[in-house]
């Protein structure tokens, strides 16, 4: 067997965050960021496992015995490694079932506190590997909504909804045309996607939220013709969502006098926001000591 190499996109959540969980009809986009996995046959039956960052440095290294995939490694990334592919083979255990081992090589086009999906493309990188459904190596490993699988395999926008657990998964047309006014800015810190899933489910409690006020704003982002009335909609959702996690809102936080609308994604607090904005904000990001602005057509597959 020759080596093969598996390729999946990163993540951006634009609407429905949290309450995607609860059925909330959201947009999600794959980003032209992604991760890669190769798999090269050894002849011992070991795995072993490197891992490089968007600019080759190696930020993990292991090696795994092929029987039970225990190693010496007792880190936290060595622990997760071990736990996906233990589950992939509860779901294909056909899976790594040979005495002759791999060299696996993972590698990120994107600075790993980005936030885009290291952890989701390397599940459907894995699960693409063992030949299994990658929602349900999901399930059974990091958990969540799932769209972020659902960016892995599609390179156009989708819009993404859980209909009695299941993802229903539609290729859709979103490409504004001003985009060119569309920006995604990093807020210099990684959001814990499960960390922030928790606060939701804590938070929301009985509080008497609409999923189909989310998907009302779902649908008119995606016929919006004007730049005006996309800022008023982000605006809309990100005070709905304010309301039901109990959380201020990243333009009250952070940027109460930019002019343009800021509109948190995925996990609030850290990761990108979304910033429509009809003068280019670059100075005003760099000013408040945000670095990393990228428009949305080099970000966005």
């Amino acid at each position: 067997m020759k080596s093969k190499t598996f390729y999946s996109n990163g993540k951006l959540l634009l609407t429905a965050e949290y309450v995607v969980l609860d059925g909330a009809l959201s947009l999600a986009v794959p980003t032209k960021y992604g991760q890669s996995l190769t798999i090269s046959p050894i002849s011992e039956s070991k795995i072993y496992w490197v891992s490089f960052d968007h600019e080759d440095r190696i930020w993990f290294e292991g090696c795994f015995n092929l029987d039970n995939f225990s190693t010496e490694e007792q880190g936290d990334i060595s622990k997760r490694i071990i736990q996906i592919l233990k589950a992939a083979k509860t779901l294909n255990p056909q899976f790594l079932n040979s005495t002759k081992g791999y060299k696996v090589t993972t590698k990120l086009d994107f600075p790993r506190n980005w936030g885009l999906g290291t952890s989701s493309t390397l599940i459907n990188n894995i699960a693409n590997w063992a030949n299994v459904d990658a929602y349900q190596l999901l399930n059974k490993t990091f958990g969540g909504s799932g769209y972020d699988i659902a960016c892995a395999e599609n390179n156009t926008p989708i819009t993404y909804q859980l209909q009695n657990g299941n993802p229903i998964v539609l290729p859709c047309t979103f490409n504004p045309s001003f985009k060119d006014n569309l920006y995604f800015v990093h807020l210099n810190k990684k959001q814990n996607s499960r960390e922030g899933i928790k606060h939701y489910k804590e938070a929301k409690g009985d509080s008497n939220f609409s999923v189909e006020a989310i998907n009302t704003i779902t649908k008119e982002l995606l016929t919006c013709m004007h730049l005006e009335a996309f800022k008023n909609l982000i605006t809309e959702h990100e005070n709905y969502i304010s309301k039901i996690t109990k959380q201020t809102t990243i333009k009250d936080l952070y940027f109460k006098d930019f002019q343009g609308a800021v509109k948190s994604l995925g996990a609030w607090g850290g990761d990108f926001v979304l910033v429509a904005s009809a003068n280019n904000p670059i100075e005003y990001f760099k000013s408040k000591g945000f670095e990393t602005l990228i428009p949305y057509s080099e970000m966005v597959r």
